[in-house]
């Protein structure tokens, strides 16, 4: 899948009630592709033959654990993807962020609409910065993270330092 208009990016962001910011790219540069195969209980593909993965409901679900699940592939994602947004963002303002970590929680839980939902706490480490900098670059990051642009809104997301 190489075709621009084939990913559908909608998403705006409330800044306010009174402003709407729009998060949607201007331009497709990459479009990453996998496929589901039995769902919880089955596996996962990628496109490009890097990921062939086993997934399993854990336990705290019903399941049996023996495999990934889709919470532990959206924190790896999540995490990956802000890390990088942290290192641009410190780089911009002349930082070096060696060291620097990011550790992403995903809860999955029932909703009030007879469905699902999800939480993801981010914990940021900063060693070598001084505690007022750091936030204003985790705050820099979620502004720029695409992960963090396309779950405004949608779900509670913390950021921790630490």
């Amino acid at each position: 899948m190489t075709d621009d208009t084939a990913v559908d990016a909608t998403a705006t962001t409330a800044v306010d009630a009174d402003t709407a910011v729009d998060t949607r790219p201007s331009k497709i540069v990459y479009v990453a592709e996998a496929t589901a195969h039995g769902g919880r209980d089955g596996y996962v593909t990628s496109q490009d033959g890097q990921i062939e993965l086993k997934v399993a409901m854990p336990p705290q679900l019903g399941g049996d654990g023996n495999g990934t699940n889709p919470e532990q592939l959206f924190a790896a994602g999540y995490s990956a993807c802000f890390h990088n947004a942290l290192v641009l963002v410190g780089r911009r303002s002349g930082f070096d962020l060696t060291g620097s970590t990011v550790a992403a929680k995903v809860g999955i839980g029932p909703n009030q609409q007879r469905g699902y939902g999800l939480a993801v706490a981010l914990s940021v480490s900063l060693p070598v910065l001084d505690p007022d900098i750091a936030a204003k670059l985790v705050d820099a990051a979620h502004e720029v993270c695409p992960y963090s642009n396309a779950t405004r809104g949608n779900i509670d997301v913390t950021t921790l330092l630490g």
